[in-house]
């Protein structure tokens, strides 16, 4: 049985491992010094500046995630929505992405991006269905070449 919960201190390596096998699986690396040094402290880089960070477990082990990073007050970015293989197929991503929007939406933002690679394509076709369209960022993190946003109504 899975259920989505808050980050807990003591997640972060286990959030890691995730990050990396799921990369891994599609020829990309973690770079812990850069793109993925906000797994080192998910309380400063999320919580503090009003973002969050959700785990999913099943039976106490740790086995997806995903962050809302704040870039401004109305805007937030989607970061480390991760699961792993075994998990593929059977709906998580998708209760990932209700609780994704949900939290944004009851934290008030108004917006929601996300930079991915196109190689991630079960990812990119999810973010799809959920209204996430292509635009053109400032700057893209190392592995990615791709961003997308949303626009996150008041329903």
């Amino acid at each position: 049985m899975c259920q989505l919960r808050d980050y807990r201190p003591g997640d972060e390596d286990s959030v890691f491992q995730i990050v990396k096998c799921v990369l891994a699986e599609y020829g990309l690396s973690t770079n812990s010094e850069v793109t993925d040094a906000d797994l080192r402290d998910i309380r400063q880089s999320y919580l503090s500046n009003g973002g969050a960070f959700r785990i999913l477990e099943s039976d106490g082990r740790i086995v997806g995630s995903y962050g809302l990073y704040a870039t401004s007050v109305q805007s937030c970015e989607l970061r480390k929505m991760y699961l792993l293989p075994e998990l593929r197929g059977q709906g998580f991503g998708r209760i990932m992405m209700d609780d994704a929007v949900r939290k944004a939406k009851a934290l008030k933002f108004k917006e929601m991006t996300l930079e991915t690679n196109s190689c991630l394509q079960e990812a990119g076709e999810l973010y799809k269905k959920y209204g996430f369209k292509e635009f053109v960022p400032d700057h893209l993190s190392d592995r990615c070449n791709l961003a997308m946003k949303k626009m996150l109504s008041n329903d």
